[in-house]
């Protein structure tokens, strides 16, 4: 009897079997990287911007040993900032590479776990590769995901998701419904790997104990039963888990419970509006900024917080009721409110709105686009040109944000333009116009800071040292007695010392730099400054002694090196 196939029964012949296309998967990875790298390519050569530049590399008297790194609240993520440091120095180029090669290795996640959960709602298989494919391009090419990847101090975003998708897709691909000990144990390596890089994925049991109730078998409890030998664990470790956290939020300047001026219920009422401002830049990304300028909620009826309320209630209860009729969207609503909540709902941080925040719940917010594009009863090529249409322009957006990203003026102008009344922004840009030499514009930026707040110390010293640069050292001395007046520090004074020493002041000079060592004795800078005095005042031998005092504080400091040469070379010079 010949062997008879679906489209062979009639002629009685054997259909062969489709060859498997083994070159797929490592040609779809390296598509995606090839592509998150164009997409992304601007900001490669762009500079280090905002928190970048107070990070630990871009400190030269912080520890170079690793284990200084690493005895923080975030170990894995300041082992790749001492790697990146340790090989390439201070050059933006390997640090953004880096967070582009996490980025692209979340999207290829993505497309895996998007795959299996479409399986287990049970779509059919073509449209569930094309969707699945559709959602990872889109995590990778969002615009509003440019925060994530082209903001170095974002890697810590992009770096705990690695680890977090890794455990979520290992959780997921399980071979059977009761997960085994070796497979729980590797969850349980990366959520600690995840929580190692970043501590807002504490909420992946809850995402686990979701997805175990909606797939596992389905609507019931059954599933979180059969994996008590991951649930167990998590259990036991939750305690010390929210001791940890706690610690965190105790310990954090902007963020936590200790913030006076912003108490957990006026952030919960200005997250309740902040809500609704994701989903619009999920679905419309415009009027994209890096440091928005968002009103608190002082009471519930502030600003319509009650009506964001009322709406997220109402949206969460059409979840549940409708979550067998539309699974995917209602699992993708609750896990979006399960990873959002860190950071959105009662712990305060001092910024409301950060578009960085929506890198972990994105995942949820695909599944509900997912739903949508698999009832869609359109013909699939259609359906995939409509895709291709919406990546491809998603793909020009994040481009252009990040030619933006890759330069600090225009950033910085693109952010004051979208919220004029952004102290903060205008500093930024006086900043990065400074940087550029073109003092004047940012001595301008910097009056107008002090029109929209107080003055603080940060902004009068730059300040000063934008008058400096137009030589206007009578207003940059004013701008910094004032700062002294704020905080008498040993910066301050130094840079009074600086300031005099370049009129020939050389009393005065000395007089501010000596209250700069009474101050900290250990500022290296105050040492180089009173060097540069006495080598002016042809005094070779203490301006050695003041160059070698910088260098035994701080031995990599190039001015007191420089210094020190040309002190010796004078003190080597045959008396006449």
């Amino acid at each position: 009897m010949k062997a008879k196939t679906r489209r062979g029964a009639a002629r009685g012949t054997v259909t062969p079997p489709k060859p498997k296309r083994k070159w797929l998967l490592p040609a779809g990875i390296l598509a995606i990287l090839v592509i998150a790298i164009e997409a992304y390519g601007p900001v490669l050569y762009g500079p280090f911007l905002f928190d970048d530049q107070y990070l630990p590399f871009m400190s030269p008297t912080y520890p170079s040993a690793l284990r200084a790194w690493v005895s923080g609240v975030r170990p894995l993520l300041m082992t790749t900032y001492w790697v990146n440091l340790q090989t390439s120095g201070t050059d933006p180029y390997p640090y953004h590479l880096l967070n582009i090669l996490f980025h692209a290795m979340n999207a290829v996640l993505t497309f895996f776990i998007v795959r299996k959960i479409l399986s287990l709602a049970g779509p059919a298989a073509a449209r569930r590769d094309l969707v699945s494919a559709f959602c990872a391009l889109l995590f990778l090419l969002h615009p509003v995901q440019t925060e994530s990847v082209s903001y170095v101090a974002s890697r810590s975003e992009n770096q705990s998701l690695l680890f977090f998708l890794g455990a979520f897709a290992l959780f997921l691909y399980r071979r059977r419904p009761a997960i085994s000990w070796t497979v729980s144990t590797g969850v349980l390596i990366l959520f600690g790997a995840a929580l190692a890089t970043k501590e807002h994925t504490f909420v992946l049991p809850a995402l686990l104990l979701l997805s175990d109730y909606y797939w596992n078998p389905g609507f019931s409890f059954e599933g979180i039963r059969r994996n008590w030998r991951l649930y167990g664990p998590l259990a036991a470790g939750a305690l010390g888990g929210a001791l940890f956290i706690w610690k965190i939020l105790a310990a954090a300047g902007s963020a936590g419970f200790g913030m006076k001026d912003l108490p957990w219920y006026q952030y919960f009422f200005t997250e309740c509006r902040a809500f609704f401002v994701y989903l619009r830049l999920f679905i419309f990304p415009a009027g994209q900024t890096v440091d928005y300028d968002f009103p608190i909620s002082r009471t519930l009826f502030d600003h319509g917080a009650i009506f964001g309320l009322l709406v997220i209630l109402l949206l969460t209860a059409v979840a549940l009721w409708f979550r067998r009729r539309f699974p995917l969207a209602s699992y993708g609503f609750l896990a979006y409110l399960i990873l959002m909540a860190p950071t959105s709902s009662f712990v305060p941080i001092r910024d409301p709105i950060a578009e960085r925040r929506l890198y972990l719940p994105f995942l949820g917010l695909l599944l509900i686009a997912a739903e949508f594009l698999l009832r869609l009863r359109v013909e699939r090529r259609a359906v995939a040109g409509t895709l291709a249409g919406l990546v491809l322009v998603a793909g020009v957006l994040t481009y252009q944000r990040n030619l933006l990203w890759a330069d600090p003026v225009a950033f910085w102008q693109d952010t004051v333009n979208k919220s004029p009344r952004n102290a903060r922004a205008h500093f930024q840009l006086g900043y990065a116009y400074f940087q550029q030499n073109r003092c004047d514009l940012a001595a301008q930026e910097y009056q107008k800071v002090a029109e929209l707040q107080p003055p603080r110390y940060d902004l009068l010293v730059d300040w000063a040292h934008a008058y400096d640069c137009l030589n206007r050292p009578q207003d940059a001395l004013a701008k910094l007695r004032q700062a002294a007046a704020l905080e008498p520090s040993a910066h301050v004074y130094s840079q009074i010392g600086m300031i005099y020493g370049k009129q020939s002041r050389w009393a005065d000079a000395l007089n501010a730099l000596a209250m700069a060592e009474k101050i900290d004795p250990n500022y290296a800078t105050t040492y180089v400054y009173r060097g540069d005095v006495h080598i002016s005042t042809n005094d070779a031998a203490a301006a050695a002694e003041d160059y070698r005092r910088a260098l035994s504080i701080d031995p990599a400091n190039s001015p007191a090196r420089q210094g020190l040469i040309m002190a010796e070379q004078r003190l080597r010079r045959p008396a006449r």
